[in-house]
């Protein structure tokens, strides 16, 4: 597995325009993040999320980058489906008693302005938690302050396996 790593980053070294040098340390930065331990998931570190959480919103900001621009040279839509789900599902975790988690049901996405800028900012907020449920919405900005999407989440309310659910 080194060896091989190391063949694909020497490649890279090699043949990767600057772009593609500043892009490659962008993406090891933000794994190294969750290899020390200073983010959850690969995903928050790859994204170099930032959060800010209580009980009745969580926003989750990312810089943007290269890294998720489609061939338009903006931000690609799934990557703000991707932060609006994650700032709904952190949400709706932390509201969850010990024991409980929640995935997603349904996510709908209606995009506004394309994303362009500095950095996305996401905010969730409860609209409603019932026994089996709780529907979320969440809000996409870019740096000038600008909409760019509007979403609306229901998210399952599940036992954590450790806690005896299937």
């Amino acid at each position: 597995m080194n060896q091989q790593l190391s063949q694909l980053l020497q490649e890279c070294l090699e043949k990767g325009s600057k772009e593609d040098l500043e892009t490659l340390t962008y993406a090891i930065e933000g794994i190294h993040q969750k290899v020390i331990g200073k983010k959850r998931t690969y995903l928050e570190g790859l994204a170099h999320m930032e959060r800010k959480l209580d009980q009745k919103s969580c926003e989750i900001s990312i810089p943007l980058h290269s890294l998720f621009e489609n061939s338009l040279g903006i931000l690609h839509g799934g990557i703000t489906a991707t932060i609006l789900d994650t700032a709904m599902g952190v949400l709706a975790n932390y509201l969850l008693p010990n024991g409980f988690s929640s995935v997603t049901n349904q996510l709908n996405i209606h995009y506004i302005a394309p994303g362009v800028g500095d950095f996305l900012r996401c905010r969730a907020e409860l609209i409603h938690q019932g026994k089996n449920t709780l529907i979320i919405s969440g809000e996409a900005y870019r740096s000038d302050g600008k909409r760019i999407a509007h979403a609306t989440g229901t998210l399952f309310i599940i036992k954590n396996k450790e806690s005896g659910g299937k």
